[in-house]
């Protein structure tokens, strides 16, 4: 675990916001904590880490249940048919469920199990850890956070604890990955407080792709809750523009898709500037 400045908070004017950060999932997932609203004190550096640690564990649990790249898992004992749904965890049992249910309302734009049939929550599972991790977070007494897990973000409060200033999260450019094509304002009196970016620009081809022509190569959404963002965005990649205006119809969300050839689709809440 290490220290590091966080990009993505914005420059307030006030102390220089910290982030401590670990790997897991596959990326990078890291914590900035505000100062204390009553007495404007940081975090100490032991502060934040035992608070991180606490984050850390949450989404290691998940990864060694649900991961099919550890071969030791529960997910990974599903798919080579040594376990059977019925006979799989509780934790497992829900979480399929749940996905089951995000098919269900995407009208198969999301879905819990790849071509050849195998159960695979991935489109689901780091969504819930963020879900989980900020449940955690607000039980620990924190009110003004931001979680950042490989570009899909969940914010509370304020980047300046006890005011309204939102959180600003970037969106970065698929065809550069060291620059961002806009920001986004999570948190402070904005209704939205995550954010989630899926596409194959950063982990290439990953979506099964059910909606027909030209597709987007990255997707972001935010939203008011960092599952229904992180379920959208693989969705609108998976569907298309038919999922992305079923997502526009149904949801309070706004929409940035990127079309393979630059060009971007926006819903009006969510203009490029």
């Amino acid at each position: 675990m290490q220290q590091i400045s966080d990009p993505g908070v914005p420059d307030t004017g006030g102390p220089v916001l910290k982030a401590r950060t670990f790997e897991c999932m596959g990326t990078v997932i890291s914590l900035t904590l505000a100062a204390d609203p009553l007495t404007e004190r940081q975090p100490t550096s032991d502060e934040a880490a035992a608070v991180t640690a606490v984050v850390e564990v949450l989404f290691r649990d998940l990864d060694e249940t649900f991961s099919l790249y550890r071969p030791d898992s529960e997910a990974s004992m599903l798919a080579r048919g040594e376990l059977t749904l019925h006979e799989a965890s509780e934790q497992m049992r829900e979480r399929y469920a749940e996905a089951h249910e995000w098919r269900l309302r995407t009208e198969g734009a999301f879905t819990p199990e790849r071509p050849d049939g195998v159960l695979d929550l991935s489109g689901l599972i780091k969504g819930h850890a963020i879900r989980e991790a900020g449940v955690s977070l607000l039980a620990l007494g924190r009110r003004d956070w931001c979680l950042n897990a490989g570009g899909d973000v969940l914010v509370s409060g304020s980047p300046r604890a006890g005011s309204a200033e939102p959180w600003n999260a970037g969106v970065v450019d698929p065809a550069d990955r060291r620059t961002l094509i806009t920001g986004y304002a999570l948190g402070g009196i904005s209704r939205h407080k995550a954010l989630a970016t899926s596409g194959s620009a950063e982990r290439g081809e990953h979506i099964w792709r059910v909606g027909g022509g030209p597709g987007f190569v990255q997707v972001s959404v935010a939203a008011a809750d960092i599952v229904t963002a992180d379920v959208l965005a693989t969705a609108i990649v998976s569907g298309g523009a038919p999922a992305l205006d079923l997502a526009a119809d149904r949801w309070d969300v706004a929409v940035l898709a990127v079309r393979s050839d630059g060009s971007m689709l926006a819903t009006p809440g969510f203009q490029p500037g």
